[in-house]
């Protein structure tokens, strides 16, 4: 039998699996990889000064294998187990530990190609020398800014923990305490136990009584997870768990008496607690860094494109529609995230309240706006809307890391605080500038069930390939302004 620290996570939404702990500190990979590159350049600059007109094609081939040999090294060595937690003489160490491997290799690669005639010794010195303080220097300084940002609650996922007593919420705050319980921001505890209830916080977690009062917070407030910490689980705790789990929050169970009811899963860490992870998708951390890296990259193209169409955009807009060239809106992002969105602007500078009038007129049933012909669009307005130029400036929301390239479309906040629970599963990931509606004729579809059912398609289906093949089609759709209205 599992003792009771035990936990098991179920979840709709993708699913991060840590495991790896080389692809879950690929940032300090990357920034290795470039302290050790400049290294290279400065010790070679040091010795053959600055001239690059003779360089040896032999150099770059060994600059290149020096890299090479930095990730071999990484991958064999763990160098960034626990990196986090260490001082700075455990930094040195590790530092040293590392490099010492790196550039074993590199000599026996510069002896078995026969390269030691041309290569200097100097260039070698300076190398191991520089990489080394610069690499101990580029770490203590990322570190600092990581755990930085895991103090600050905003960065951090939200999470509630839902138990029976008062005594078990002040065991599971201790027992967290005790692990170094980190990479969550424990926003809350909800007690079952309503008969002589105390709301009074706990240590200072503030106390909800009963999951009702709870799924109504949970429909319009951030909830990214909830840990179930209970002796025993019985069937109206199962069924408000699989209310949870239909909004798109995960959950996560201690074990006792319990790994009959649940389904096979994975063992991972989860904030010093041991947890079993199930879930409809799982989403590696290579699979989630490869979306990330595509988003950036897409991005970076995007708002090259959007500075040149601004340039022919902008002056139309403002002869038609004197105002600001873009439009910015509040929208609700992943688990409830407000921030803003950008669009080139399409509409008269009242349309916002001219809105209230034409709900009417409304021809999607549910929680979203969309009329043919409206008339706050003036006329280059329909045009940049059917070609979907207006949502050129969304790549500056993408970049920073609001949006993604694909997702689900960000509701507004009065859209959002009329939500069913049904409805939240589209926030569990992260809002796109494109996604399964969009591509699958979105001016065609006038239910809002419909779109809720292809949001929570793409997330229980999503893959990398699934988000190339609807950019793909994305494309194909904007060229040949179908679906845009």
């Amino acid at each position: 039998m599992l003792n009771r620290d035990y936990g098991t996570e179920m979840g709709l939404i993708m699913y991060r699996n840590s495991k790896n702990s080389i692809l879950k500190h690929s940032d300090f990979m990357f920034l290795d990889a470039i302290c050790i590159l400049l290294s290279y350049v400065i010790a070679y600059v040091l010795r053959h000064g600055h001239s690059y007109a003779n360089i040896l094609q032999e150099y770059y081939e060994t600059g290149l294998w020096l890299l090479a040999f930095h990730f071999i090294t990484v991958f064999f060595e763990k160098s960034y187990k626990s990196i986090l937690r260490r001082d700075m003489m455990e930094e040195i160490q590790a530092v040293v530990k590392h490099n010492m491997v790196m550039y074993i290799l590199l000599v026996i690669y510069i002896f078995l190609v026969k390269h030691t005639s041309f290569f200097s010794r100097t260039v070698f010195a300076y190398c191991v020398l520089i990489s080394s303080l610069l690499m101990v220097f580029v770490r203590s300084i990322w570190r600092a800014i990581l755990l930085r940002r895991y103090q600050d609650a905003r960065h951090l996922p939200f999470m509630y923990v839902l138990t029976t007593t008062r005594q078990l919420a002040e065991e599971f705050i201790l027992a967290s305490r005790e692990r170094g319980f980190r990479g969550y921001h424990l926003k809350g505890i909800v007690l079952l136990q309503k008969e002589n209830a105390v709301r009074e916080p706990v240590g200072s977690v503030p106390v909800t009584i009963g999951t009702e009062e709870f799924l109504e917070y949970a429909r319009v407030n951030i909830v990214d997870s909830v840990m179930i910490y209970m002796r025993e689980i019985d069937d109206s705790t199962i069924d408000f768990v699989y209310q949870l789990m239909s909004m798109g929050i995960t959950v996560h169970f201690n074990l006792e008496g319990m790994i009959e009811q649940l389904p096979e899963g994975i063992i991972g860490r989860m904030g010093g607690f041991t947890v079993m992870t199930s879930s409809q998708r799982f989403a590696s951390e290579g699979e989630l860094f490869l979306k990330r890296v595509m988003d950036i990259c897409g991005s970076l193209v995007g708002l090259l494109i959007t500075g040149i169409a601004f340039l022919f955009v902008a002056p139309i807009i403002y002869m038609q529609s004197p105002g600001p060239i873009f439009f910015s809106q509040e929208r609700v992002g992943k688990n409830g995230r407000k921030f803003r969105i950008y669009k080139f602007r399409s509409m008269y500078m009242d349309a916002e309240e001219r809105k209230k009038e034409l709900m009417a007129q409304n021809k999607m049933q549910g929680l979203m706006f969309k009329m043919d012909n409206d008339p706050r669009i003036f006329p280059f307005g329909h045009f940049i809307r059917k070609t979907s130029i207006d949502e050129l400036p969304q790549f500056y929301n993408i970049l920073k890391g609001d949006m993604s390239l694909v997702g689900t479309r960000p509701p507004t906040v009065d859209e959002y605080e009329q939500y069913e629970f049904r409805h939240k599963v589209r926030l569990s990931i992260k809002p796109g500038l494109t996604g399964m509606w969009q591509v699958s004729g979105r001016s065609d579809i006038t239910d809002f069930d419909e779109v809720v059912a292809l949001d929570e398609k793409y997330v229980s289906e999503w893959s990398i390939w699934l988000d190339i093949k609807i950019i793909l089609k994305t494309i194909e759709v904007v060229l040949l302004s179908r679906g845009a209205k």
